[in-house]
């Protein structure tokens, strides 16, 4: 069904009026707010303004940043918050190519997101027009949908066809090329339609087919030692609720890793987290969630072939890939794990996971004692673990927390653990450097009741940290804390591993950069820590300056990470 734009009919007995029309970047515009989108991010550029005056007629909040990285990032993390699709808007040529690892980064990390990029006239096709480049072919491969809009009466269309593969299997983004001419020209209304919202869709809730939901409802009832690993998935499909009452009514231990952490809050007796590597290589059932074999999971190499392995996932490519399964679903992990709950309850006596349980929580709790010293440490310079743990202190059940650096968010990845559902980011597995700021401007904006606390690495805060201006401009208050080693550490370990200490400094080392004062220099909030009693103080005095803040800790430039001295990303 589609609905016309239309104007009130005139009385009969009036003259009729010329025919009523509308431009490209209005129809777009129209779209746009029939999808749900209250906001778009972008930079502006020629090519593209007539969207923005669609957006101010529509009520759509348009948001200026400093680089169109920094847009596709954000259109990245309004999906992942708000569980609706993102949009950015971003002009020719240099516009286009600067959004590119934002739209590369949401590809990986299954975001569903529209990034909308300028064009030359069609007029001018061929002739070398201003930032004319092939925008479609190259963003061909790094989403799941890429056209160019062929006429101005089609604008409205193609944006919600667009949208629409976003949500084809695994969600993910789309791109649109607009070119100038199609959206200044106009068109009679008449001839020009916006597909009606919640008309165009049907519906992603599959289970996949119900002999396999059975035959993983009679595999958990048997299990003596099962384990569940929750992946981002969970929460893209907002399965939270239905994992909670999967693991719970079934009594599965769960790990969690991506979007997923949070899902079970830390202390509750089905929540595991250091325990992953024993639990996988002694349970007899291993079932996998919404995350893939990739670098993360060892390319499944990890998982002992001695137990059963399921998986579950929205894309069929997912399900099986570089890792033999003994069962795989495609569909929406919340509507699997809420029908095989319901399938397996009370069809077998439940098996008795006491002892199982006890395994885990003894394991868990000695890897947690081995690593208590560091954590507490009050060395100086300040060891990363310890930056972590105060950080952890520090959240509340409102806190989204963000991660956005190398070695330093790996030493946070063991430590900080989010207390709700949807409360933790990370860019994803393409482990894309600079969407923490992009990450809280989105946020922020779409949850301001909200708390963010973000943790950069100092060269990660630096990739797109000018952004830090764009929230003080937006009054858009957070906590930053830099964690600054004037160093890639997580590069530079493994140079100095393979070429010795004397070549372990090329190219990795940065400046004693003072982000503090950057701060402060942008309007923000800005202290210096040196003394690790005072890292909690200061994100205090930080959360009750009601500023964009920034608190510059000095850490050990010399501490690693366990999974960046062991090299794990590449293994």
């Amino acid at each position: 069904m589609a609905q016309t734009v239309s104007e009130t009919q005139p009385a009969a007995d009036s003259p009729k009026p010329e025919p009523a029309t509308i431009s490209g970047g209005h129809l777009v515009a129209k779209a746009l707010k029939a999808e749900g989108i209250d906001v778009i991010f972008t930079l502006c550029g020629g090519h593209i303004i007539d969207i923005y005056d669609g957006c101010v007629d529509e009520g759509i909040a348009v948001v200026d940043v400093r680089h169109e990285q920094v847009a596709a990032h954000a259109a990245d993390g309004y999906a992942r918050v708000t569980g609706k699709p993102g949009c950015a808007v971003v002009t020719a040529g240099p516009g286009t190519t600067d959004a590119v690892t934002g739209v590369a980064n949401a590809f990986r990390a299954e975001s569903p997101m529209l990034l909308i990029g300028g064009q030359g006239a069609l007029n001018q096709h061929k002739m070398g027009s201003l930032q004319d480049l092939p925008h479609v072919d190259m963003m061909t491969p790094i989403t799941k949908f890429a056209a160019t809009v062929p006429h101005t009466a089609r604008a409205a269309d193609m944006v919600s066809m667009a949208f629409r593969e976003c949500y084809n299997g695994a969600p993910g983004p789309s791109f649109l090329e607009i070119p100038r001419d199609i959206l200044d020209n106009s068109v009679p209304v008449d001839s020009a339609t916006v597909p009606e919202a919640g008309h165009y869709r049907a519906s992603t809730k599959s289970i996949g087919d119900p002999a396999n939901v059975e035959a993983l409802a009679d595999l958990l009832a048997r299990a003596e030692k099962p384990v569940v690993l929750l992946g981002s998935q969970v929460w893209t499909s907002r399965g939270s609720e239905a994992a909670t009452e999967f693991a719970r009514t079934l009594d599965i231990p769960v790990f969690m890793n991506g979007s997923a952490r949070g899902t079970l809050p830390p202390g509750d007796p089905h929540h595991f987290h250091l325990s992953r590597r024993y639990g996988f290589n002694n349970a007899d059932l291993i079932l996998i969630v919404g995350t893939p074999f990739d670098f993360r999971m060892g390319y499944g190499r990890r998982l002992p072939k001695s137990a059963t392995v399921v998986q579950i996932d929205m894309d069929y490519r997912t399900v099986g890939k570089n890792r033999d399964i003994d069962l795989g679903l495609v569909g929406d992990p919340g509507a699997i794990l809420a029908a095989v709950t319901q399938a397996a309850s009370g069809r077998v006596k439940k098996v008795d996971r006491k002892a199982w349980f006890a395994e885990l929580r003894a394991e868990e709790d000695a890897a947690y004692q081995k690593r208590l010293p560091r954590q507490l440490s009050d060395a100086n310079p300040i060891h990363p673990l310890r930056l972590a743990h105060e950080i952890n202190e520090f959240l509340t059940e409102d806190s989204i927390y963000i991660g956005d650096g190398g070695d330093i968010v790996t030493f946070s990845g063991g430590v900080v653990q989010p207390k709700s559902p949807g409360h933790w980011m990370d860019p994803g597995p393409l482990g894309t450097l600079g969407v923490g700021i992009p990450f809280v401007l989105a946020a922020k904006y779409a949850r301001p009741d909200k708390e963010v606390v973000a943790l950069f690495g100092d060269g990660a805060f630096s990739l797109t940290g000018w952004d830090f201006e764009t929230l003080v401009r937006f009054k858009l208050p957070f906590v930053g804390v830099v964690g600054n080693n004037s160093s890639m550490n997580q590069i530079r370990f493994g140079q100095e591993a393979k070429y010795g200490h004397d070549r372990g400094r090329i190219g990795n080392t940065l400046g004693d950069v003072k982000y503090d004062e950057f701060a402060k220099m942008l309007g923000g909030y800005g202290e210096e820590v040196r003394d690790p009693k005072e890292i909690g103080p200061a994100m205090q005095r930080a959360r009750e300056s009601g500023l964009p803040s920034l608190i510059n800790v000095w850490v050990d430039p010399d501490a690693y990470a366990p999974g960046t001295m062991n090299q794990t990303m590449y293994k």
